[in-house]
């Protein structure tokens, strides 16, 4: 049996090929660099890497690690299409992984990866930029952005998301997630969610890796959730004052509007503001479902079709 695996896999078909792989149910594993580092499979005797000048040295280093983790013999079988077909470059990262193959040899092929690529220059503009700071997906997405400007094409512009202004608890604890970098990731995972069921997905997804969701972060995944079913909605703003929410702008017929309040009955909907008010209780534990159920009611009322 041949098994495959890949960066683009959900975590648990992933988490479930390698745990097949790792008690020796299939033979063979076709992966792509995602196994570079972490994997400690003891069983593994043989590695095969196809278009192996075109990796990085250290890319190499690690990959070639993956075998030979125990007393049996092992092999790695680097292929590149002809010496005549390797830039410079590539033939000296070959070449050096030929050089050292003993255990603890990482630090010379370290340096001479610094000699190959060159040490860059700390006070002029080699080896610099901006990515770090601006971000790896905000460039990505500036630079989309400028690919199709210059190909004469207008990027889709991405609506704003719907502003809820309501005072509740909604972050990712320490507690739960002590790591700094996995709780912005949450966030950014959660602020960038575009569906409901991506929402579903990373519920299950952090249950999995931490634990039961505390109420903090419940709050922040249910909030992204009434985001967006408002905004497929049509909504933009959701104001708090008075002991009423205030959502607009929601456009409603007489019929929806009917619908609506059967769902909510103390919903009022002022046409000429396009604006649904709606009374919710005062106490912020109970605000914030009455938050939620809203959106949900007022999602039905305006995507319930028409009678026929």
């Amino acid at each position: 049996e041949v098994l495959v695996a890949h960066g683009q896999m959900e975590e648990k078909q992933l988490e479930r090929v390698m745990l097949s792989f790792l008690r020796g149910e299939a033979d063979v594993l076709v992966c792509t660099t995602i196994v570079e580092s972490g994997l400690d499979i003891s069983s593994a005797n043989t590695l095969i890497v196809e278009r192996a000048h075109e990796l990085g040295l250290a890319q190499l280093y690690q990959i070639r690690g993956r075998v030979g983790r125990s007393k049996e013999r092992a092999y790695a079988y680097l292929l590149y299409p002809s010496a005549a077909a390797l830039s410079e470059e590539g033939a000296a990262r070959l070449a050096t992984l030929s050089d050292y193959t003993e255990l603890g040899s990482g630090f010379k092929i370290a340096m001479r990866d610094l000699e190959i690529r060159g040490a860059g220059n700390l006070l002029g503009d080699e080896q610099s930029g901006h990515v770090a700071a601006v971000g790896f997906e905000l460039y990505v997405s500036m630079l989309d952005d400028a690919v199709a400007a210059l190909g004469g094409d207008s990027a889709d512009e991405a609506p704003e998301p719907v502003r809820i202004d309501v005072p509740v608890d909604a972050y990712v604890p320490g507690e739960y997630v002590p790591y700094e970098a996995a709780k912005i990731e949450i966030h950014r995972r959660v602020a960038g969610a575009k569906e409901v069921a991506d929402l579903h997905l990373l519920r299950e997804e952090l249950e999995d890796r931490f634990g039961p969701v505390p109420d903090p972060l419940s709050n922040l995944i249910k909030m992204q959730d009434a985001r967006i079913k408002l905004g497929h909605a049509g909504a933009r703003t959701v104001d708090f004052a008075g002991g009423r929410l205030a959502v607009a702008p929601i456009d409603l017929d007489s019929r929806r509007v009917k619908l609506l309040r059967a769902r909510i009955p103390e919903a009022v909907y002022e046409s000429g503001r396009s604006v649904v008010r709606v009374r919710v209780p005062d106490e912020p534990a109970e605000r914030f479902p009455a938050v939620v159920a809203a959106a949900e009611a007022i999602l039905e009322a305006v995507t319930e079709p028409a009678p026929e």
